[in-house]
This record gives structure tokens, C-alpha cells and sequence, in this order.
């Protein structure tokens, strides 16, 4: 052991012993909290926030699925007005979260359809862990009425850390499953330049006003014809952080577009990644989508743009591909700085999933924390883990070390516990030495020694030197990474906060080669695993919904991420309300766009690759777990099959039980009437 750390470990007791001695004259008579110029009300110390009712037994508002769909349908056939979704509680009723043989459940009963229970966690011991830890809510939302009116759906609290606005919902793939049905709705519905603008500005002039990032979305946001001056605009008007949630084909295809894309000031990819190899992207019908993902990595990360893997992990069809992404981030951290595991949503072209299908594929926040730790051997889910609205207590100190003046807040990730989850690995960019950051460093009581020092809001100055002290009190020389130092972490923590306001490489608009160069010689990456769980109709709590950190900017104002996607369905009414035109006529006036599916390739000049592949994780045949049908498409065949054969007494092989059979007079009601079937 280098001697450093015998000398790291010295001064960390000095350090806490100054702390606790400070902190005991510091807590007496807090000065008063101020107001920012990006706020219409003060900054709240951490006793006067906010909390939904955590634990269980509990209960919450949720919603019928079926009702949901009811009344979706028949709001978009006109025989109802969109104005019932604001004024009239809408398919909803009541839930119970409750624990049951060690695991968390939500159980709710529909007068008319009867009852629904979901699983939330395999694990109680780690979601209580996970609300103990959440701090409270942020700032309730304010002067913000023209974009926030949306009844029991409307978001409450906080401004929000990333703006999603979907540029368009065609795609270039057509996946199942897919929460926005992209390219199978029947219709396009496409923003112009004109309201791409008035979103993003509309999004930046209500308060509380915080450093939002902007994630342009779809379909495939990158074959919008205005996806280039989407982005130049929104670096322009004064977004942070500007991101594409992309398949990355465009990307992989050509280096110029990245370049494109980067000048113009695009600083994040999302990009969706499945598993290593074809075989574990195989379920996307593209025949070499591996071979595009490496291309759109190198391609991006040449061009200064930095790359956050997103998986939808389904039980029992891909959740084995958990450690093999980790293992290849671990193995890229020049490359890979942040993962996105997002256990699946059953909406979109799944939202009429059957219950079989649906218990056997519920992925859950505490499915990945277990997953992590059984396939890769790292962290532990009830130590290292924490609700992302930890991150919170962060912002908030450096709100209060940024002080009145400061034109824009903090991002704040003040979502509830229940929607996402992470844990950090610091890794050595030289020799790929890592360690899980909580195993070094004592976040729970960082925290909460981080709240006292916001909470006594004694100035800039006193507070980063208390800030200094609590992260020595803290920190376990002896556990950290070999080279690790003391230097190193407050190097990392003023870097992602700028506290000290010391340049480490500009990120706003006016970013150059040389900013992008600058961070990315830190030797130390910091590897952020995170997971996000968004919400579908089965296991919906309007508590999540008011909490949103992700709203999507429409035409009809700003909705919350899972009252868009699912909920009563916003996308499916709002993109009905604002189509351009249908599919076929869109094609007629502008041509077919490309889809790859069924097993077709796409075209690369070049397939090559810097990036380093684990052979085990890149030979390992992708087998499922799960049997029978395993998507939405393979469920229909199966239904239909069935239905033809024991109902209609016919014999059907697999090519003709591929063909559609439209069920007459089957009731979504208790009491269903008897059916009828017409081969169409």
C-alpha cells in the first residue's frame, strides 16, 4: 500500500473531528434561506421538504387498465372531449402497495374490470433501503400554469432535469416491444422548426429555472429533416445539455454527421444497446445492429460527443446481458462514462400484454441491483444503491455555493424513490482499476453531513471549506482505487458542480475541441449505473407522475414522462390531435424513409472499431430463459392459432396463423358475451 494513504487516512480524522466541532457551534441560529434569481420562492432547507407516504402497507392513486384504454379511444374517436382528461379523474382508482413473502406488490380493484396486482420489487430489504434514503421533494413548480394543466397528471414538484421533446415518431427500426408503437400508428406526426422553438422556449422562461439538459427524441430523432438546427438552436437559447435518444444508425453510417451533430453542439448520445453481439441484439430484426452500435460509439466519440448506453431489460429474455454491459463499460472507460438499464414498460405495442406473458417478463429496479451483484461481483444492493433523487442534496449545496445571483439552478433529480435507482464505479482510465465509489466513500453519511452544511447556508467560502472537510470525514483512503488521492476526489466533485469555478473544459454552447479534450484527460472516470424505471398501467402511482424529472415538451404543454407514454395515453391523443398527415400520403409527398427490419442489414462503409470486446461476452449464445411467446407479435400468432384450432375447430400452420383474424364481440368487462371470429 502506497504511503499516501496512511497519510490520506491521518488527516480524515483531524478532518472529521474539525467538522463535528464546527457543525456544533454551526447549528445554532442557520441564517435564513435567500431566494435566486432562477426561483420565485426561497431555497428550502431540508426539514421544510416535502415527502409522498413511503412504506407499505400504503396507499396511492393508480388506474384501470382497461378503463384507460376506454376512454383513450374513445377521446380520439371524438366521443370524448380531451378537456375530461383535466377536469374529471379519468380511469382512476385506488391501489394498495403492500409486501408479500419478502417481496413489494401493488394490488388495486376496478368495480367494473375487476383486479389487477403487479410486482414492485423481489426484494423489500432493498426498497426500503431505497426510500429511507430519499431526501425530499424539490421546489413545487410555479409560475408555470400555461404548460403545466394537465388534472391528476399534472407535474407538482421541481422543474425537471431533462426536457424530452420527440421530433418525429417515424423510426428507422421497427422493435418490439416499443412504448410509442413508432411507424405502426397510421399516421405521421412530425414537429416543425416553428414549434420546435416555441417548446424550447417556453420550457426555459417559467421557474423554477434550472440547468435543464434537452434530450430530442422520437421515432428516430436523427432522420428529422431538422434535427441539426434543433440542436443549434437549443445551445443557442441556453440548454446545458443538449442529448439524442438515438439507435444510432445515422450515426454509424457516417463520421460527418457525428461531426455535424457535434459542432452543432450535441454533447450526449443515448444510445440503445442490448447486449454484446448480434445475437444479443437479434431480437431488433437487424441483422448487424452489434456491428452498428460499435460503429456509432467510435464514430461519436471521434467527433466529441459522449456516449450513455441504454438497455431495456426484460426478465427472462435479456436481463443476462446485465454484466456483460457492464463488463464492456468497464472495459472502455475513455470511451463509456454512464449506463442506462431501463426495465421494460408494457405499453405502446405491448400495453394488452396477457398477465402470463406480463408476471414472467416484470422486470423491477431490485431485479437489476441483484443482477449487478450476481453477474459482475460488484456492489451490494442495500449498500451501494440509491434513489437518483439523492442527487438532490448535491444540488442543493451547490444552489447555496452558487448563490442569489446565479442565472440558472442546479440539476435536481427529484423524482420519487420508486422510479430510479444507481450506484457509481470510479475506474482508472490507465490501467482499468476500479472500485464501487460507495465502498470508499460513506454516501449516506455525506449526505446527510452535506444537508447540515446547506442547512446553516453560511456563504460560499465557509461552506465549500465544510464541504472539503465532510468529504475527508468520509472518505476511506484504504479502500479507494491504488492510485486514487485525496486530490483526485475534490478534483471530481468541483468538476461536476463547479464550485470553485476553476476551468476544467467549458460544456456550454461555446464549447471547442479543446474544452472536450481538456475533461476527458481526467485519468479517473467515474462510471454512473443507473436504472430508470418508467411506469406502465399496471403498476401506475399518480405520486411517480406529479414527480416527473423528465417531462416531454408537446404542443399542448408539458407532460410528465409516464402520463405521455402511459397513464391515460397523452401521446397517442396529442400526436391524433397534431398529425400531418397519413402514412401513405406522407410517403407520397416526401418518399419512404428506410426501415430495417426483418433480419436486413445496414449498409457500413466501414465497420471497424477501436473498442475492446470481451471474447466470453462476445461468444456467449443469447438463449432466453423464459418460454412460450415472448413478444407482443409472437403472443398474437399464438392467440390467433389457438383460437382458430379450439374455437373454429381448423387447422392453421404457422404462415397462415401469421395472417390477421379480427375477434368481434369480445368485452373487456367481467362478464364478456360470447365471440365471434371473422378472418380478414
Amino acid at each position: 500500500m502506497r504511503p499516501i494513504k496512511h497519510v490520506e487516512k491521518g488527516l480524515t480524522l483531524v478532518a472529521g473531528g474539525l467538522f463535528n466541532t464546527i457543525q456544533f457551534v454551526n447549528k445554532y441560529k442557520p441564517n435564513p434561506s435567500f431566494t435566486p434569481k432562477w426561483s420565485d420562492k426561497p431555497l428550502l432547507k431540508s426539514w421544510q421538504k416535502s415527502k409522498p407516504t413511503l412504506g407499505w402497507p400504503r396507499t396511492t392513486d393508480s388506474l384501470c387498465p382497461n378503463c384507460v384504454i376506454e376512454a383513450r379511444e374513445a377521446i380520439i374517436s371524438g366521443k370524448r372531449a380531451v378537456s375530461d382528461l383535466i377536469n374529471e379523474k379519468v380511469g382512476e382508482i385506488k391501489a394498495q402497495i403492500i409486501e408479500r413473502d419478502g417481496q413489494i406488490w401493488m394490488i388495486k380493484d376496478c368495480p367494473i374490470h375487476g383486479h389487477f396486482e403487479d410486482m414492485m420489487a423481489i426484494d423489500s430489504k432493498f426498497l426500503t433501503h431505497i426510500e429511507a434514503m430519499f431526501p425530499g421533494r424539490d421546489i413545487d413548480a410555479h409560475n408555470d400554469e400555461k404548460l403545466h394543466n394537465h388534472g391528476s397528471s399534472t407535474v407538482k414538484y421541481g422543474r425537471g432535469a431533462v426536457l424530452t421533446v420527440d421530433l418525429t415518431n417515424r423510426c428507422n427500426m421497427m422493435c418490439d416491444p416499443c412504448f410509442m408503437d413508432a411507424n405502426q400508428v397510421g399516421f405521421v406526426h412530425e414537429l416543425s422548426m416553428d414549434e420546435i422553438k416555441e417548446i424550447l422556449d417556453n420550457a426555459i422562461t417559467i421557474k423554477p429555472r434550472r440547468q435543464m439538459s434537452v434530450q430530442f427524441s422520437g421515432g428516430e430523432p436523427s432522420i428529422s429533416p431538422h434535427f441539426i438546427e434543433a440542436i443549434k438552436y437549443s445551445r443557442k437559447v441556453g440548454y446545458n445539455s443538449v442529448q439524442a435518444a438515438t439507435n444510432g444508425i445515422e450515426f454509424a453510417k457516417s463520421k460527418e454527421f457525428c461531426r455535424e451533430a457535434a459542432a452543432a453542439g450535441l454533447r450526449y448520445v443515448y444510445l440503445q444497446f442490448d447486449g454484446i453481439g448480434n445475437d444479443a441484439n437479434s431480437h431488433r430484426q437487424v441483422g448487424n445492429l452489434f456491428d452498428v452500435k460499435m460503429r456509432a460509439i467510435n464514430n461519436l466519440h471521434e467527433a466529441g460527443v459522449e456516449i450513455v448506453l441504454v438497455t431495456t431489460l426484460v426478465n427472462g429474455i435479456n436481463n443476462d446481458q446485465v454484466g456483460s454491459i457492464i463488463r464492456f463499460a468497464l472495459d472502455n472507460p475513455k470511451k463509456i462514462a454512464f449506463l442506462s438499464f431501463q426495465p421494460v414498460s408494457f405499453t405502446g405495442r405491448d400495453e394488452e400484454i396477457t398477465e402470463h406473458r406480463r408476471l414472467q417478463q416484470r422486470y423491477t429496479l431490485s431485479h437489476l441491483a441483484h443482477d449487478v451483484k450476481d453477474q459482475v461481483g460488484i456492489t451490494e444492493p442495500t449498500r451501494d444503491w440509491f434513489p437518483l433523487s439523492l442527487m438532490g442534496a448535491f444540488a442543493d449545496f451547490a444552489d447555496l455555493v452558487h448563490g442569489p445571483n446565479a442565472e440558472w439552478g442546479q440539476v435536481s433529480c427529484g423524482c420519487h424513490p420508486n422510479c430510479g435507482v444507481g450506484t457509481a464505479v470510479m475506474i482508472d482510465k490507465e490501467n482499468r482499476e476500479m472500485r464501487p465509489v460507495p465502498e470508499f466513500l460513506n454516501i449516506p453519511g455525506l449526505v446527510k453531513d452535506m444537508q447540515k452544511i446547506t442547512d446553516a447556508a453560511r456563504g460560499k467560502w465557509m461552506s465549500n471549506i465544510m464541504m472539503g472537510l465532510t468529504l475527508l470525514k468520509h472518505y476511506n483512503p484504504y479502500k479507494s482505487p491504488s492510485q486514487f488521492t485525496l486530490y483526485e476526489l475534490f478534483k471530481k466533485f468541483d468538476k461536476s458542480f463547479g464550485l470553485t469555478g476553476k476551468d476544467y473544459g467549458k460544456v456550454d454552447g461555446n464549447r471547442t475541441v479543446e474544452d472536450i479534450e481538456k475533461r476527458r484527460s481526467d485519468r479517473w472516470n467515474f462510471l454512473f449505473i443507473a436504472g430508470m424505471w418508467f411506469q406502465d398501467l399496471f403498476n401506475y402511482d399518480f405520486r411517480r407522475t406529479e414527480m416527473c424529472i423528465i417531462p416531454y415538451g408537446t404542443q399542448e404543454g408539458e407532460i410528465s414522462f409516464c402520463a405521455y407514454n402511459t397513464g391515460i395515453g397523452w401521446r397517442n391523443i396529442i400526436e391524433n390531435m397534431h398529425q400531418n398527415a397519413t402514412v401513405a400520403k406522407w410517403y407520397q409527398e416526401h418518399g419512404r424513409h428506410e426501415i430495417f427490419a426483418g433480419g436486413k442489414n445496414v449498409e457500413l462503409s466501414d465497420p471497424s472499431h477501436s473498442l475492446i470486446l470481451n471474447e466470453v461476452d462476445l461468444t456467449r449464445p443469447h438463449k432466453p430463459q423464459m418460454e412460450g411467446p415472448k413478444t407482443a407479435h409472437e403472443e398474437a400468432v399464438m392467440m390467433r392459432k389457438l383460437y382458430q384450432e379450439m374455437v373454429l375447430k381448423q387447422q392453421l400452420n404457422t404462415k397462415e396463423a401469421d395472417k390477421p383474424v379480427q375477434i368481434k364481440g369480445l368485452s373487456r368487462k367481467k362478464q364478456e358475451e360470447p365471440a365471434e371470429a371473422v378472418l380478414v
